[in-house]
């Protein structure tokens, strides 16, 4: 099991590993007990869906399937960059997460 995982839905993160390595997505979903997310547009795959009664798509159907969060990192919204997440404690109290810059 890793560690907490800070990536949100709605979140805008980078594929940094896999066959969709550098490609930008929004996080639609996470699986918190498999460490995963889905994201909009990365790691697409074909499944066969069969038919039957009540099933809107039949056939082949192309979707989104789950990627683990450790190929991810979050896109900072303000400057573009990427990199990983930390929280922050405010002035007034409240906690913020911010995305490390690699500046000291």
């Amino acid at each position: 099991m890793m560690g907490k995982i800070k990536i949100k839905k709605d979140d805008q993160v980078l594929v940094i590993a896999g066959k969709d390595k550098g490609k930008k997505g929004n996080v639609i979903r996470v699986i918190t007990s498999k460490n995963q997310a889905v994201v909009e547009g990365v790691n697409i795959s074909t499944r066969h869906i069969k038919a039957r009664p009540g099933v809107s798509q039949t056939g082949i159907v192309k979707g989104e399937s789950p990627i683990h969060i450790s190929n991810l990192l979050l896109v900072d919204p303000e400057t573009g960059k990427s990199g990983r997440v930390y929280k922050k404690k405010l002035e007034d109290g409240s906690k913020v997460r911010m995305v490390k810059s690699g500046r000291r």
